[in-house]
């Protein structure tokens, strides 16, 4: 009996170890992931990496609880090390360059889903912001996956939120005065229902004068709205004030009788043009950028239900009796409310 105890006396510290570890890492998952089922996988990751953190300290723990000599002890340790070392080298270098990236993007946060940016020759607007990559919608309605690295390293036009300049190029003959040609610019800008409406002469060509008339836009979310409805403004407002638009080089090869103004003729009556009008209206950015509407939308309602959430909790702190019962459901309700959020996200 003595042998036995005496041969299981060492390793009581490293059943001790063992368990102390195991039963501290899973206290911990519950504690930080387990019950935390409505956070996203941004919120989640610092969590993640502190769990892998503490579970290499766990596996150092238990290597220096071996009932070995301290020798083959350090050995051990500089195994683990070794490993850990080597798990990095050979890792894809792409694919830790991207992680890192996607911290540098989560931490300075140039820009969030939903938002219109512009990388190289493409635009469109954020839908998805992952670890490894970044995913935009662009107007032809196309998902493309850009690596985080990319986005770290490359220039990201970033649309403000606050507005954004809508414009349109023209180029006009100099037998019209700038001025004359300013004056029903800022009027099409008006009637796009575009903001501090302004022109510019952006070069005086050999043959034409080139303008350009843009204005504030509030809503970008319409943006593609908003441009096509100031190109229509533009044909209008010149077109209606007997301005042509077409090169000072212009030739027409079919014989045309003297004094025809090559501009299309209006609707049969101010009824019918507005019908006209008002069946062109449409709304593209519903279809086109569908996806990352739909993660912006989740995106807020996710926060106003985590900022209530926390609210309902400083309540809680002072609440007393029945009013604290109540809020105690109330709390309960919203986050089962935002856990079925982020699990109806993560299906889609």
């Amino acid at each position: 009996m003595d042998t036995v105890v005496a041969f299981l006396m060492p390793f009581i510290p490293l059943v001790l170890a063992i368990v102390l570890v195991v039963l501290g890492l899973g206290a911990l998952h519950y504690v930080l992931l387990a019950r935390q089922s409505h956070l996203t996988s941004e919120e989640k990751l610092p969590r993640q990496v502190t769990l892998l953190v503490l579970t290499i300290v766990g596996l150092v723990v238990i290597s220096m609880a071996l009932p070995v000599n301290e020798s083959t002890r350090n050995q051990v340790i500089a195994l683990i090390g070794v490993l850990l070392s080597g798990v990095i080298a050979f890792s894809s270098t792409t694919m830790v360059g991207n992680l890192m990236a996607g911290l540098v993007l989560r931490v300075n946060k140039p820009f969030k889903v939903g938002d219109f940016i512009r990388v190289e020759d493409y635009s469109g607007r954020v839908a998805e912001m992952g670890l490894l990559d970044t995913e935009i919608q662009t107007e032809t309605r196309e998902l493309i996956a850009f690596s985080n690295t990319l986005m770290v390293n490359t220039p990201v036009r970033v649309t403000r939120a606050s507005g954004a300049i809508v414009s349109v190029d023209l180029s006009l003959g100099y037998d019209i005065h700038h001025s004359e040609v300013e004056k029903h610019l800022l009027t099409a800008a008006a009637n796009a229902e575009l903001e501090d409406p302004f022109v510019q002469v952006i070069s005086l060509g050999d043959f034409s004068v080139s303008y350009r008339v843009a204005g504030l836009l509030k809503e970008v979310k319409s943006m593609l709205s908003a441009r096509s409805r100031l190109h229509k403004s533009v044909l209008d407002a010149l077109h209606n004030t007997g301005i042509e638009i077409v090169s000072p080089t212009f030739i027409n090869q079919r014989p045309q009788v003297d004094g025809v103004q090559m501009i299309p003729r209006q609707p049969g009556s101010s009824k019918e043009a507005a019908a006209s009008q008002e069946d062109e209206e449409t709304n593209p950015e519903a279809i086109i950028f569908d996806k990352a509407e739909e993660a912006e939308q989740h995106e807020k309602n996710r926060e106003g239900l985590a900022e209530q959430i926390v609210a309902i909790s400083k309540q809680l702190e002072t609440a007393e009796g029945d009013e604290k019962e109540q809020l105690k459901t109330h709390k309960a309700t919203l986050e089962k409310r935002l856990a079925d959020l982020v699990e109806q996200h993560r299906d889609v």
